[in-house]
């Protein structure tokens, strides 16, 4: 598959290989260079960095102390997709 370099330096990736990739927007790719000039590109996941303030902290502890409070379901989204990713071997 040849694909050009626009005057950016950005280059396209063709939806078929999009698709079967499973990429979509907003995705991440990791790139390296091997022996060779050989490049690599492997998908990557990102997940946000959750940082609370002085006022947030003291809302959760207070939560955590009392045992009734319940986590934001988003929150325990990105929980649970961190814990699916802790198994995975990290090169």
């Amino acid at each position: 598959m040849i694909i050009a370099i626009d005057k950016r330096g950005s280059i396209n990736l063709p939806a078929t290989l999009r698709k079967e990739l499973g990429l979509k927007n907003g995705d991440h790719l990791d790139l390296s260079v091997e022996d060779g000039g050989v490049i690599v590109l492997q998908p990557v996941a990102i997940y946000p960095t959750v940082r609370l303030s002085e006022q947030g902290l003291s809302k959760l502890k207070e939560a955590r102390e009392s045992g009734s409070s319940e986590m934001p379901s988003w929150f325990e989204k990105v929980m649970e997709d961190a814990k699916a990713d802790s198994n995975q071997k990290i090169s």
